[in-house]
């Protein structure tokens, strides 16, 4: 156990040092160097798991908000409230963990960390205020889930970028952080093309649906989705770093079992619905 332990980075939580190290990182004692390492190579290992927990029951139970929303999810507040109390750790935390960290002025960390300024600037400073119907409900309950979630995706990758990692100073002239930021830019402009053409479907204040045409519409149902999977694929390459990877993971099976629904409920509710177009992936899913 403890060979396995040590294989997956988690051996320096034995003994009482682990405990003193625990407790230091709730906040109960001062926080070693290698204790917190430990238990942010723990929770990586956690979003991973969480990462299968959720495509598994996301392929059963549809999250109740937009086009799925449903009674029975408790109180609920407008979607873009909502969104904004759900985004926004996403940039306070983020900046307030990379502030704190030793590397935080250096070339790679500060690069890396402008990538996520640029899709979490949008998605939480611009994406909101675009809605066509932003007084529809959502339920709080997902609201507060995905704060829960940004507040600790946020500590993993900024911790990482400015205190737990390190980057030689060629790594932006590397072959890793050049494919992995054009990938992320791609699927950066693909989610923002994507978009913008959903948005263009419906005058302000409209709620109705309309099926999308042309661009990459004409190959999947949700290329917005496919545009995000792509970029923090592109990020987990770019950071080469498990905070990355496991992100990127927990994309994929937050965002594919969402698009499958999408899909589905598209076919039900227009029968002339082009049969050749996929769900996510063009010409495979």
């Amino acid at each position: 156990m403890s060979a396995l332990l040590g294989a997956l980075g988690l051996s320096p939580l034995a003994g009482a040092g682990g405990v003193s190290a625990l407790l230091g990182a709730l906040g109960f004692s001062p926080l070693a160097g290698a204790g917190e390492a430990w238990l942010h190579r723990a929770l990586c290992w956690g979003v991973l798991g969480l990462s299968a927990v959720t495509l598994a029951a996301l392929r059963f139970v549809t999250a109740p908000y937009g086009r799925h929303a449903r009674p029975g999810w408790g109180p609920a507040v407008a979607s873009r409230t909502g969104w904004l109390l759900m985004e926004s750790p996403a940039l306070l935390v983020f900046a307030a963990v990379y502030v704190a960290g030793a590397r935080r002025a250096e070339a790679a960390p500060l690069a890396l960390a402008a990538l996520w300024a640029l899709h979490y600037g949008q998605r939480t400073l611009v994406f909101p205020f675009l809605m066509r119907a932003p007084a529809r409900p959502m339920p709080l309950a997902v609201a507060l889930l995905g704060l829960a979630f940004n507040v600790v995706n946020a500590y993993l990758n900024a911790r990482w970028l400015s205190a737990l990692g390190a980057y030689p100073a060629g790594w932006l002239a590397g072959a890793r952080f050049v494919a992995g930021a054009l990938l992320f830019a791609g699927g950066f402009a693909l989610n923002l093309h994507a978009d913008a053409r959903l948005r263009a479907l419906r005058a302000p204040g409209e709620t109705v649906y309309r099926v999308p045409h042309g661009g990459p519409f004409a190959l999947v149902s949700c290329p917005n989705y496919l545009g995000e999977i792509v970029e923090w694929a592109g990020w987990a390459l770019a950071t080469w770093s498990l905070p990355g990877l496991a992100f990127a993971v927990y994309t994929a099976a937050n965002l594919a079992p969402r698009a499958l629904a999408h899909h589905a409920w598209y076919r039900r509710t227009f029968p002339d619905y082009p049969p050749a177009r996929k769900a996510l992936v063009p010409f495979l899913l």
